[in-house]
């Protein structure tokens, strides 16, 4: 492949990859959506430790959540 070809691809890639990285600050009227309970990580903090502690109640394990096997050992 001549050189220039090569180096038009390498610019149109370039381009359309800092194209999609373009810097947007978060507007303060725009801050209200994302303090919302609903966008953390983990919205309801309480139902996820009750559902674990009955999980682990059940199962007789804890710790590995979405991880295969169980508390007897046996991958």
């Amino acid at each position: 492949m001549p050189k220039s070809i090569t180096a038009l691809i390498l610019i149109s890639v370039f381009t359309t990859f800092i194209g999609g990285c373009a810097y947007q600050r978060v507007q303060p009227w725009e801050r209200d959506i994302l303090a919302q309970k609903k966008m953390s990580l983990d919205p309801y903090p309480l139902d996820t430790y009750l559902d674990e502690h009955i999980y682990f109640s059940k199962e007789n394990s804890s710790g590995g959540q979405g991880v295969g096997g169980g508390g007897c050992g046996c991958n």
